[in-house]
C-alpha cells in the first residue's frame, strides 16, 4: 500500500516539475516549485513509514517549514522588485 502511495507521489512530483519548467508566468513556476516541495515532504513521510521509521516526521516538519519560508521569501522578493522598477530618462 505504501509503495503505491510513493509511486503516486512520484508521478505528482514529475508533473509539478513539468509545470515548473513549462509555466507561462513566474507565479505558475513558483507555485509548481511549492507543490514539488510539498510532495517531497509527503514522499519522505511515506518512505519513513515504509521503512518503519516514523521519526522521519521530524525531518519532514523541518523541510516543510523551510519550503514555506523560502516560497514566501521568493514571492516577497519578486513583489518588491516589481514595484521598485523605475524608468529613468536622461
Amino acid at each position: 500500500m505504501y509503495t503505491a502511495a510513493a509511486f503516486a507521489v512520484l508521478v505528482a512530483m514529475l508533473l509539478a516539475l513539468f509545470r515548473a519548467f513549462a509555466g507561462p508566468t513566474l507565479y505558475d513556476r513558483i507555485l509548481a516549485v511549492n507543490v514539488f516541495g510539498t510532495k517531497t515532504v509527503l514522499l519522505i513521510a511515506v518512505v519513513g513509514f515504509m521503512m518503519g521509521r516514523p521519526d522521519f516526521l521530524d525531518i519532514v516538519m523541518v523541510y516543510a517549514l523551510m519550503n514555506f519560508i523560502s516560497v514566501i521569501g521568493i514571492l516577497r522578493f519578486f513583489e518588491y522588485t516589481a514595484k521598485n522598477v523605475e524608468v529613468r530618462e536622461e
